[in-house]
């Protein structure tokens, strides 16, 4: 399907290659999670590996239904090929009108969001890699997609995921009231 915008192709840049996650991908995603602490990492091995398998699976499921290529895409170096970590597009379900940028309407409603996902072993952290992966997933986003906008969020104590935002140049805003999923988002738009 060449001309799908919604295939999961293969992006490289001068560090990185960008792919889809196979099989053998298990063990260095489940010593990723464990390694940044992140809440997932919990997950005995056999979730890890279903999830994979669901994730797998999902990449030519979105192609074959002209759906957005959402999930995780494996991280490596180019040079050698070493597992640095994640990047994807995931769905992002806030009330993003309550943010002030948006409108700053204090009941609104959630509304969905191409969201941004990077995660990387702390051994590729500090190196300009999330930056890096990230810019390949959002110009893939408006040159092949389409997409007029997309997202990320963090928690407020989340510096290292909000400086990546200012280097990809998003607009940054603060959501302050108690809300587990919209704390910081950063906003890019396409143009």
């Amino acid at each position: 399907m060449a001309d799908n915008p919604f295939a999961v192709p293969v992006l490289t840049t001068d560090r990185l290659e960008i792919r889809r996650l196979v099989g053998d991908d298990l063990a260095a995603c489940q010593e990723l999670f464990e390694a940044i602490g992140w809440d997932g990492s919990r997950q005995d091995r056999a979730d890890r590996a279903a999830w994979l398998t669901w994730t797998v699976a999902s990449y030519d499921t979105h192609e074959n239904l002209y759906q957005p290529p959402l999930g995780e895409r494996a991280v490596v170096a180019r040079d050698g090929g070493r597992f640095l970590g994640l990047v994807g597009y995931v769905p992002s379900f806030e009330p993003f009108a309550r943010l002030p940028s948006w409108g700053g309407i204090a009941d609104a409603g959630r509304t969905m969001e191409l969201g941004l996902f990077w995660a990387f072993h702390p051994s590729a952290q500090g190196q300009g890699l999330a930056t890096e992966a990230a810019w390949a997933l959002i110009d893939h986003a408006f040159a092949a997609m389409a997409v007029g906008r997309i997202v990320a969020t963090t928690t407020h104590d989340n510096e290292a995921s909000v400086a990546v935002m200012r280097r990809l140049g998003m607009s940054i805003d603060r959501y302050d009231q108690p809300h587990p999923g919209l704390q910081v988002v950063g906003l890019k738009r396409a143009g």
